[in-house]
Parts: C-alpha cells; sequence; structure tokens
C-alpha cells in the first residue's frame, strides 16, 4: 500500500502489542511495511523475540531503540534523561545500541532510528560530550553495516543541521517527525524538511497541535487533524526527493489501532 510513491508502514510500538500481534494488526491494515522497535529482541537472553521477527513476512523499513531512562514526563524530564545524554546510563545504552545495530543487520536492515537526546551547541562541555557519544554510535553503526538516523526532536531544524555537518559522519541520517517539530514547538516542519533534506532517509506520520503555554507539550492528534498541513508536507517530500517509506506513529489516543487505520485512509488517497 502505497501514499502516492511512498509505501506506508506503522510504528510496530504504536500498536502496544507483541511481534506476532503486531503482524495480524499489519493485516488487519492491509499493509506490509513496518517501523520496528527492537529493544526486546536486544535484551532477550535467547533468540525467541528475533526468531518471531523473522518468521513475519513485513518488511522492516528501519528499526528503532529507545532506552530504559527516557522520562517523557515533561519537556524538562526528557531533556535530562533522553538518549545518549545522561552519564550513569551511557555504557548500558552504548551497549543496547551496539546490540540493535547487529540485530538490525541480521535482519538485513539498512536503518536503526534513535532519539539522540537534547542537543546544545550553546554549552562547549556538554556538546562535545554529546558529539563524542554520537560519533562512537555511529561507527557501531558504520561497523554493522547500518545507518543510523537520529529523530527529530527538542531542536531546531537549524540546529540539527548544524550538529549533523559538525559530527559529519556517513553512516548518520534523520528520521524525520514533523510532529515532533510542533510538539517541542521547534519551527515549522515543511521548512524543517528542507533545512534537513541531504540527511532525510526515513519519516513518521505523526500529527499534532502546538502549545499555547511556552515549556510545555503540544498535543498530538490524528493525522490530518493537526498542525502539520499534511498536503503540504507530502508536496514538499515531493519536492526534495524523499524516497524513504511512511510509517505511521500514534503514541496518544484511546483508539490507537482506529487511528492508524483513519492515517492509512488517508495517506492512501492523498
Amino acid at each position: 500500500m502505497k501514499c502516492r510513491n511512498w509505501p506506508v508502514g506503522v510504528c510496530s510500538w504504536s500498536l502496544q502489542t507483541d511481534v506476532p500481534g503486531v503482524g495480524e494488526a499489519l493485516k488487519k491494515l492491509g499493509i506490509e511495511h513496518v517501523h520496528l522497535g527492537i529493544r526486546a529482541a536486544v535484551e532477550d537472553s535467547g533468540t525467541e523475540v528475533l526468531d518471531a521477527i523473522k518468521a513475519q513476512g513485513w518488511t522492516i523499513t528501519s528499526t528503532m531503540i529507545d532506552f530504559p531512562q527516557e522520562d517523557y514526563s515533561t519537556l524538562e524530564t526528557i531533556k535530562v534523561t533522553g538518549g545518549v545524554v545522561p552519564d550513569d546510563a551511557w555504557p548500558r545504552n552504548r551497549d543496547l545500541f551496539i546490540g540493535a545495530a547487529k540485530i538490525t543487520a541480521e535482519l538485513g536492515v539498512k536503518y536503526l532510528s534513535m532519539h539522540a537526546g537534547f542537543v546544545d551547541e550553546s554549552d562547549e562541555a556538554y556538546a562535545t560530550k554529546v558529539t563524542g557519544r554520537m560519533r562512537t554510535l555511529a561507527d557501531a553503526a558504520q561497523d554493522a553495516g547500518v545507518i543510523l538516523l537520529l529523530e527529530t526532536g527538542q531542536e531546531t531544524a537549524d540546529e540539527l543541521k548544524q550538529f549533523l555537518e559538525k559530527l559529519d559522519h556517513g553512516s548518520v541520517g534523520v528520521n524525520f517527525d514533523p510532529a515532533n517539530m510542533i510538539l517541542y514547538d521547534k519551527g515549522d516542519p515543511i521548512q524543517a524538511v528542507r533545512t534537513l533534506a541531504p540527511w532525510i532517509r526515513h519519516l513518521h506520520a505523526k500529527d499534532a497541535t502546538r502549545t499555547t503555554q511556552p515549556g510545555t507539550w503540544g498535543a498530538e492528534v490524528p493525522w490530518g487533524d493537526g498542525q502539520v498541513n499534511t498536503a503540504a508536507f507530502l508536496d514538499v517530500l515531493a519536492e526534495v526527493g524523499y524516497e524513504g517509506a511512511m510509517a505511521i506513529e500514534r503514541e496518544a489516543g484511546d483508539n490507537r489501532f482506529g487511528d492508524i487505520k483513519l492515517a492509512v485512509e488517508r495517506l492512501t488517497v492523498a
């Protein structure tokens, strides 16, 4: 199933189920592509989870690794707990990522996505730490033959571009999430696509409305109901020559499957 020329998929974690459950959901949705969270496979002491993944007939457009300490309760909590930032969690998170890169390669998947955490170039010591840690992970991805994708989030497109140019690593790209630009109040997603186009390899189809109270979250809403301006978003992707998949992500609401189904319907007629 496609949106224009882009395969439509779904983020496995949005379905809130196990690997076989994801497979059943994809069948019900009529789609074959998935952005697959793989921390359970990395942490599995055996091969049960990985074997279950391999038994599915889906196409994995990218894998994703998240980290146990990440706390999205508020903008401040994720700022200090996200990605590679916390010092006490770094050795474990590095090992989790290396394991995820190896599994990604074993699955024959090209991309592995993650949130780097808060990118802040104004603090030299902090920036040096984050850049060094991301270079370590990028090198591990390169060694495994995969590409690390940083998801847009707590920084503006210009700030992320500056970080990517500073990192200057051939095994690093971007998983673009237009809703995150709105949820974090970090600029216009349409212009951000143009700014980050050279690095965008994968994306999330997710929508949101911007907060009216600075320092608080915006609100995630079903695809097409928010401020992403979905028609213009698809147009700008075509403009910059995007060639990846459209992975639907839904992390809020009490009817996730219904909202994902609605997004599939809206994307495939866009």
